[in-house]
């Protein structure tokens, strides 16, 4: 991705972190913990349960700040969504769009929907419109994940914008109340839909930064989407793919919405709880 000469957004927060477990006896060993890590960056779930039972005990210490090129490669490609976003919603949708800010962080934070750290993975909170990004994510994504490049690592921060971009719309926080009174089979179905949704709006972004794409960016991007797909993360793990407890759809699905949205690039096409498959 070209981003020489591309703008720093404003709207980012660094901050300095603590530590984090990752050494283990008798447990998870070093790769194990960070394949575990991997699995929570990409499926936003708090995997600290399995680190704990793998008796993680040895701590490194993550260092005072992130490191400044992670810092300004996710400054610049924020600028792009707020470009990107700003136009779509004026020519779409004859609204004004207001960016959300993007906290980048090392190690540990807080956030006012909870904690934050490398088994959170990053997040959006809709309580402060914020995005959350660990700058270890980048490493994870690459060796752990096998989905390298930096327009993988580009189209993660626009799927996390993409669900500021729900709730702007006020399709976040319907959903969100829907899930509180679901069961847990159809809160997961919503949420499926909810970001299979947002993969389809990362893949509008892409093709309005198509001026900037490299050769084989397009298909990190898809990449990326198959290999956090939850299927391929459950068979990573040795289970067989259940569906009922999806939470972010198929890989089919993810890398099929993403490149409905690059391919249409309208919004109206995004509607995936309109859907009657997916």
């Amino acid at each position: 991705m070209r981003l020489r000469g591309i703008r720093r957004s404003k709207n980012v927060e660094v901050r300095g972190g603590g530590r984090r477990s990752l050494g283990a006896k008798g447990g998870l060993g070093v790769v194990g913990v960070l394949a575990v890590l991997a699995i929570g960056y990409f499926t936003g779930i708090d995997v600290s349960p399995l680190l704990q039972g793998g008796n993680v005990q040895q701590e490194q210490s993550i260092g005072s700040m992130p490191d400044e090129a992670s810092v300004e490669f996710s400054a610049q490609v924020l600028a792009t969504t707020e470009d990107v976003w700003a136009a779509v919603f004026r020519d779409q949708l004859g609204r004004t769009y207001a960016p959300p800010k993007l906290l980048i962080f090392s190690g540990v934070t807080q956030s006012p929907c909870g904690g934050a750290n490398g088994a959170t993975g990053p997040f959006y909170c809709p309580a402060d419109d914020t995005a959350y990004l660990d700058t270890e994510f980048f490493t994870a994504l690459d060796r752990q994940m096998g989905a390298g490049g930096d327009f993988a690592a580009a189209y993660v921060i626009a799927h996390e914008v993409a669900h500021h971009v729900q709730n702007e719309l006020g399709i976040l926080p319907k959903v969100n109340a829907a899930r509180q009174r679901a069961s847990e089979a159809e809160a997961n179905a919503l949420t499926v839909r909810l970001e299979l949704m947002a993969d389809c709006l990362s893949g509008i972004w892409a093709r309005n930064v198509k001026g900037l794409m490299e050769r084989g960016d397009l298909e990190e991007a898809l990449n990326a989407a198959r290999k956090i797909g939850d299927d391929h993360l459950q068979r990573q793990a040795g289970r067989v793919p259940q569906p009922h407890t999806f939470t972010h759809g198929t890989s089919a699905q993810r890398a099929g919405w993403f490149g409905r949205g690059f391919d249409s690039g309208d919004v109206g096409q995004c509607d995936t709880f309109a859907a009657a498959r997916l």
